[in-house]
């Protein structure tokens, strides 16, 4: 009888696990295709964007997280274990890595919400794109592992911004250079 119950316990755990991976594959989708629109991009840039991207220089230059970026400045991640080992919580990088990648994709939402002009924030925020083209190779396995969110706001402006698609593909190059040398 106990071995009935038991079998019967295990076979709904596994029909409630398969019933849970398929919901989180489901809000995983729908979350891609809600964050892949955005509002529609400003025709050009004004005094608003330039005040914008000051303030955003300033915030760079704050003590704590010009340590940040300096440290994920020098992360070069060979495999997705490496990028995947960053974003647990004992590592001891992983506060400058939330910190910085954060601070890239608030940034990034201002051009995905039509608040500033994607290429020129794309022009003048070129670190965060530098960071994305070392995630991107494994951008898909960090965003089923992580969250299905993952760098959206950066995807999305390479997606709309031609400067920022083509920063991108000069750091992939720029990239694998150094993982080259090293």
């Amino acid at each position: 009888m106990k071995r009935r119950a038991s079998a019967a316990k295990l076979c709904c755990m596994k029909n409630e696990k398969k019933s849970k991976d398929k919901s989180a594959s489901k809000l995983a989708k729908k979350a891609q295709k809600s964050l892949a629109h955005g509002a529609k991009p400003k025709k050009a840039p004004d005094h608003h964007d330039a005040e914008l991207v000051l303030r955003l220089y300033d915030l760079r230059r704050e003590p704590v997280m010009r340590e940040s970026r300096d440290a994920i400045a020098k992360f070069f991640p060979r495999t997705y274990e490496e990028l995947f080992a960053l974003t647990k919580p004992d590592h001891p990088h992983n506060a400058a890595w939330r910190q910085v990648s954060s601070y890239f994709e608030m940034a990034y939402g201002f051009a995905r919400h039509g608040v500033m002009h994607p290429d020129f924030l794309a022009e003048n925020t070129g670190e965060g794109l530098y960071l994305f083209a070392k995630v991107h190779p494994h951008l898909e396995r960090l965003r089923a592992d992580t969250s299905p969110t993952a760098f959206a706001n950066a995807e999305w402006l390479v997606d709309h911004s031609p400067s920022a698609a083509l920063r991108l593909e000069l750091f992939k190059k720029r990239i694998a250079k150094v993982l080259a040398g090293s």
